[in-house]
């Protein structure tokens, strides 16, 4: 697999495009567009992946993803299940900040609008105490049509604007923009890891995957991703196990830790704590404290 360039459908009449999906699961590849994407997810959990970085998603939360941003909503496991029966719903919009809307954001009076898309080219998920009022807004734009849904639109900048300091998806600037070389090959390595991640995978299998030597592909690795290859294994697993403490009957951590493609409780419960700064039963204690 690899990141997908992504063709948004264009609508003549519309800068600002919507699209609703009602699917078994979401959209399965890495890809990227030159759009911005706001999407408002409504049905479906998994995980996020936004250029570097991982979040859990679930209903009722709602993303910016930047210009040209790798991405991928990867569903969970039970979605690909031949007995699955749940579905994946989502409403996106769309539109392009160097297009149609260039000359209007230089506007003086939409310069604090320039700004705020230059703030966060790797993203944000948006405070959940904001997300009803921003789905609202996002909903009336797929209603109305002509002025009302560009007045719609720049409302919900407005809002954003109002909201003050967002926290960035990736605490680290995005990685250079891929080429379609890099984009393929960095594609192979994100699809093993997210299909093997609960196996034994050692460094060599995955510089195979990119046809590298292990010594280049971890230099490779980095340059692109801003993070080592094991980091990033570490992240993705990790983040499966959170999700299994919070969701599923298990029999012990020990048993999460196994089905996460750790080989020891010891170092799952050091990468743990290095990765959420909790120990697995804090963590546990602290999910408990919000319910």
């Amino acid at each position: 697999m690899k990141v997908l360039q992504f063709t948004i459908p264009v609508s003549a009449n519309d800068t600002v495009i919507m699209q609703q999906d009602i699917l078994p699961h979401f959209y399965p590849y890495l890809h990227r567009h030159p759009e911005v994407q706001l999407t408002w997810v409504q049905k479906g959990e998994g995980t996020l992946l936004a250029g570097n970085s991982m979040h859990t998603f679930a209903p009722n939360e709602i993303y910016w993803l930047g210009p040209n941003q790798p991405h991928l909503f990867k569903s969970d496991a039970s979605y690909f299940s031949k007995r699955n029966k749940k579905t994946s719903q989502s409403l996106s919009l769309f539109f392009k900040p160097d297009g149609r809307l260039s000359p209007l954001l230089d506007l003086p009076e939409l310069k604090n609008v320039q700004k705020f898309l230059a703030q966060y080219p790797s993203g944000f998920k948006l405070p959940e105490q904001h997300v009803a009022e921003i789905a609202s807004l996002m909903m009336q734009v797929g209603k109305s049509s002509g002025i009302e849904r560009f007045i719609v639109f720049i409302e919900i900048f407005r809002k954003l604007l109002s909201y003050g300091k967002l926290i960035p998806l990736s605490s680290t600037p995005p990685p250079t923009r891929y080429s379609e070389h890099d984009g393929i090959k960095i594609g192979q390595v994100y699809n093993y890891i997210i299909q093997y991640y609960n196996k034994s995978i050692t460094l060599e299998d995955v510089a195979k995957q990119a046809h590298m030597t292990p010594q280049a592909f971890c230099r490779y690795f980095k340059k692109h991703t801003r993070q080592t290859f094991v980091a990033f294994l570490n992240e993705m697993r990790i983040n499966e196990a959170c999700k299994q403490l919070i969701e599923s009957d298990y029999d012990s951590i020990g048993t999460i830790a196994y089905n996460c493609g750790f080989n020891s409780i010891t170092n799952f419960n050091r990468v743990f704590k290095s990765v959420t700064k909790l120990t697995p039963s804090r963590y546990m204690e602290k999910v408990r404290s919000y319910n």
